[in-house]
């Protein structure tokens, strides 16, 4: 596979070429994936259930844990979802009002909202609205892929972190090994989808988890993300793989030099 180009300043880093199946043009994208997660918002968890292949509650914990996540941090969970991260953020604060969640989709703000008393925001990753220096832990889980420009994302990350603040970014990346890379193929790209039709989802379900692979299956390499990571900033940037799927991504946001 050729070597993709490290980002440059100025110049817009897409996770993943636009998927014509599902939309036109990079500029329909946003519609696109708020309208498909408006649909499937209140039986993701469900579908999410059939899909986790190991990354349930212990496993996102775990990583908030690894990448440095304790009691006293003010946390941003972008693109919350249904807040699946943000309980476990809430668990290891231990303050609810120190968690804050932002989504694109109301839908989703919506089911995060019947199972976490944390402040809810509506927006989007490359254009936060909060204000400088306001977080200590920025993190986002397997959505990386559905934001417009990875370049910009993580700028706004390290401009709403304290200095010394960390992000995590949690994904799910293709496999190496051209055996696990198969099986995903079956099981994410044709089991899961069909399972998720038939168990409730209907046509929306399957649009979702044939969308989540394909998104997967067509990320720009691992190398790419924290060379844009670099270019926005962030320092001590790199990227752990568990089980040849599951890519943690961390970054800092620098300290405050000493007098």
């Amino acid at each position: 596979m050729p070597t993709e180009p490290s980002p440059r300043v100025g110049t817009a880093v897409e996770p993943h070429p636009v998927l014509d199946a599902y939309y036109g043009d990079k500029a329909q994208r946003q519609h696109f994936v708020r309208g498909l997660f408006n649909q499937t918002a209140h039986h993701y968890d469900r579908i999410n259930a059939i899909f986790a292949v190991g990354s349930g509650s212990w496993y996102r914990a775990q990583c908030l844990r690894r990448a440095g996540l304790r009691p006293g941090m003010r946390v941003l969970d972008v693109a919350i979802g249904t807040g699946l991260v943000a309980r476990e953020a809430v668990a290891l604060c231990g303050n609810a009002d120190d968690v804050i969640g932002l989504d694109l989709s109301e839908a989703m703000l919506a089911e995060a909202r019947r199972s976490l008393s944390i402040p809810l925001i509506q927006g989007v990753a490359d254009t936060l609205p909060l204000a400088d220096g306001c977080v200590d832990f920025v993190t986002i889980g397997y959505a990386l892929r559905h934001v417009g420009d990875l370049t910009a994302t993580f700028r706004e990350f390290r401009r709403v972190l304290r200095p010394d603040g960390t992000v995590l970014v949690m994904e799910i990346g293709r496999p190496r090994r051209p055996v696990t890379r198969h099986l995903m193929n079956a099981y994410l790209g044709m089991v899961v989808p069909a399972v998720s039709r038939l168990s409730g989802g209907g046509e929306s379900g399957r649009t979702l988890m044939r969308y989540y692979w394909e998104t997967i299956d067509r990320c720009v390499e691992p190398e790419v993300i924290t060379d844009a990571m670099t270019a926005a900033g962030l320092v001590q940037v790199r990227c752990d793989t568990d089980y040849d799927l599951f890519k943690n991504y961390t970054g800092r946001q620098q300290a405050e030099a000493a007098d």
